[in-house]
């Protein structure tokens, strides 16, 4: 153990506890961004989808009328 504090005594309990608070508090907030950056990016393929269904749905009535 003191390997890897490199010699450093152990921290307090109330630190720990306090940094893991932080944390925690931390990571919800990046979670919450992470949610809503995915929720945006769903957003924005499923505009893409859409717009690249009707050029396809325009194109092909541009080559039916060419047709006639």
């Amino acid at each position: 153990m003191s390997e890897l504090l490199g010699g450093a005594k152990l921290p307090k309990m109330d630190t720990l506890k306090k940094q893991r608070r932080e944390l925690s508090e931390k990571k919800k907030a990046l979670y919450a961004e992470y949610r809503k950056a995915q929720a945006d990016m769903r957003q924005a393929v499923a505009v893409k989808a859409n717009i690249d269904h009707l050029l396809s749905h325009a194109d092909e009535q541009k080559n039916k009328a060419q047709e006639r």
